[in-house]
């Protein structure tokens, strides 16, 4: 099975992908780091089967609709929530299934009334959302929260698991990334050691916390699955055929370059001797090596594309980031670099000019 935990560091939320015979489940994603999601999916050659969101989030949208628009993926949330664009309504006892693997939906209200834990098939791993947080555990004194049903939730539906089961929740503020069954049971402030409902509900009701800031927003978005009410943004670029790697870099194909070639700047970030040895370079190339990019940025236009090439595509990656650190926003690397364009017959200069 393929497991990744990826995080985005606005929201602090964990958005977890499951895999398995070519099939994939992501679990929590959130909507503005769905190109990242997208671009990981294609790397490890998965197809998302369905988005599970463990409950109605107040602190960011759902990546779900965006998904759906893309991949053609199910929408699947409690059927409690009631919130739009469901595909897949969620009850307790519900089985996920993805590739020879599954998940099953417990239902773990108290946070939220429509809040869910995804337990692994073999009972190895949970996703608790924010029910059960490490050494913590979510509000419950909005969005029909309720202490007395979280502290029933959590001891009745996750700490009930087998002691050695890896509980991942969908936020944590302190980069911690999972805990298990039998930690929480010992060393949870809130709901592990001798702590009966008096004292968490003592607790939980005394905790005064302001609402989330993006609770206005996230709340209603989240009703509608995530999808915007205006115009929804586009996840590549529109100024030529680009791919996001995983790594976070935009690419460009040679076949995609060669027919931007008299609209882009490219820079060769290649040492003098290489940019006039076999592979020779491209037309209209300006070369900047690599160590002395950052003190030449201004010689290039920001308002305009620009493509990094190098000899592989490993330095001009490297290129193309410190362009976008520096307020380039249209920056693609090239896939391959000057092997890829060369063994594609595509032409080529050779005099240093």
């Amino acid at each position: 099975m393929i497991f990744r935990q990826l995080f985005d560091p606005t929201s602090s939320t964990y958005t977890y992908l499951l895999g398995d015979g070519g099939d994939a489940v992501l679990i929590d994603p959130v909507y503005e780091q769905v190109p990242r999601d997208l671009a990981l999916l294609q790397e490890l050659g998965l197809k998302l089967l369905a988005t599970l969101d463990t409950h109605v989030h107040a602190d960011h949208v759902t990546g779900a609709w965006r998904l759906h628009q893309r991949c053609g993926s199910a929408i699947a949330l409690s059927e409690v929530a009631g919130a739009s664009g469901v595909d897949k309504p969620l009850r307790h006892g519900d089985t996920i299934r993805f590739g020879s693997r599954s998940l099953t939906v417990r239902a773990t209200p108290g946070h939220t009334s429509g809040c869910l834990t995804y337990v692994l098939d073999d009972e190895s791993m949970a996703f608790t959302g924010d029910s059960l947080l490490i050494r913590g555990c979510g509000r419950t004194d909005f969005q029909q929260g309720s202490p007395q049903q979280l502290f029933a939730s959590v001891h009745e539906q996750i700490l009930s698991l087998p002691p050695a089961c890896l509980l991942y929740p969908a936020h944590d503020y302190r980069g911690i990334t999972v805990t298990s069954v039998a930690e929480e049971r010992r060393y949870n402030p809130r709901l592990g050691g001798d702590v009966d409902v008096g004292d968490f509900t003592g607790h939980m009701t005394n905790l005064n916390l302001p609402h989330p800031k993006l609770m206005a927003v996230a709340v209603p978005a989240n009703m509608r699955s995530g999808k915007p009410e205006g115009d929804a943004p586009t996840d590549a670029p529109d100024w030529a055929p680009l791919t996001l790697r995983f790594s976070g870099v935009w690419e460009i194909e040679p076949m995609g370059l060669l027919e931007q070639l008299s609209k882009v700047q490219i820079v060769d970030v290649r040492e003098a001797p290489e940019f006039i040895d076999r592979l020779g370079h491209l037309h209209g190339a300006t070369l900047v090596p690599l160590s002395q990019l950052t003190e030449r940025m201004a010689e290039f236009d920001k308002e305009q594309p620009i493509v990094a090439v190098c000899r592989s595509g490993v330095r001009s990656a490297q290129a193309s980031v410190l362009l976008a650190k520096a307020g380039f926003t249209k920056v693609a690397n090239l896939a391959g670099g000057m092997l890829r364009w060369k063994i594609e017959g595509f032409p080529v200069d050779s005099d240093p000019a």
